[in-house]
């Protein structure tokens, strides 16, 4: 009597209701995925292009040429006795990240309709890709900042041991308000068109032109609920040596990075569900 096949192992996929975090052991399962993801949005973004990698250069350099000028050398803005060129760059170094990867990442589910709407799979993988493909523009901006360091003969001081956990609240935030924004995104299709307005916004909002020391201290509390503001001027403080590490800008900001990660966790997976259907 011939020996029975073995039954084909079936994985049924049952919505589950309440609040529901990070589901790190099914993302683990899917990381091939995210590899492809995070390589895809880079392989994109420089494919087909004349300057390919350059445009990581272009856009900061480009920045704090006008910002120079303008805020610099016409509205005479104070930089905390650093070159105005250097004290600009060094601050738009995390925030081109951060405003690059926020944009990015506001619209990636709209953007993946296709491969949404026919296959399972983390939907968590798709605003956090394009969140960390970006580093790889970071760290060449990054690089360029540390030719126009040893251009102007400065030196990094001890701070330079807090820059990895700055680039973890800078990225945390960056995720957080990519998963609330493409969360909406999805219902809402106006914060496509708010987002340029939305991130001119918080670029004044963060000491990005202007020295944070300029902030009345009844006020820095208040100031520091923007993670990037401890973000920037802790990369000046560790950098250009303008001022004390801002610890207190460090402090509440990473306290807001969490709480903006968790609920964007929380409120992204609280509308996963109907993403395929809305899309």
């Amino acid at each position: 009597m011939p020996a029975r096949e073995a039954p084909e192992a079936l994985t049924e996929l049952q919505p589950v209701s309440g609040l529901r975090g990070v589901d790190w052991r099914e993302l683990w399962q899917y990381r091939d995925l995210f590899y492809f993801l995070v390589w895809r949005d880079v392989k994109t973004r420089y494919a087909q292009s004349v300057l390919g990698i350059g445009w990581a250069v272009i856009q900061p350099i480009f920045t704090m040429l006008i910002f120079t000028v303008i805020f610099g050398r016409l509205a005479k803005v104070e930089s905390d006795g650093a070159p105005y060129a250097v004290f600009s760059l060094t601050a738009l170094v995390p925030w081109t990240y951060f405003s690059s990867s926020l944009s990015a990442s506001s619209g990636s589910l709209v953007s993946s309709s296709n491969l949404l709407t026919k296959v399972y799979f983390p939907r968590l993988i798709l605003p956090v890709a394009p969140a960390l493909s970006k580093l790889l523009d970071f760290a060449i901006a990054g690089a360029i900042l540390a030719g126009m360091l040893a251009w102007y003969g400065i030196s990094p001081n001890r701070g330079l041991l807090v820059l990895p956990f700055l680039v973890l609240v800078m990225l945390l935030t960056a995720i957080g308000f990519g998963m609330w924004l493409t969360a909406l995104a999805v219902k809402y299709r106006d914060v496509k068109y708010a987002m340029s307005f939305g991130i001119q916004l918080l670029m004044y909002a963060a000491p990005v032109v202007y020295p944070a020391s300029l902030i009345p201290q009844a006020y820095r509390w208040i100031y520091a609920l923007n993670p990037m503001a401890g973000v920037i001027e802790g990369f000046r403080s560790a950098l250009l040596g303008t001022q004390p590490m801002p610890w207190d800008l460090i402090g509440i900001g990473t306290l807001a990075a969490l709480v903006i990660a968790g609920s964007g966790v929380v409120y992204f997976r609280s509308m996963e569900a109907a993403f395929a259907d809305v899309v």
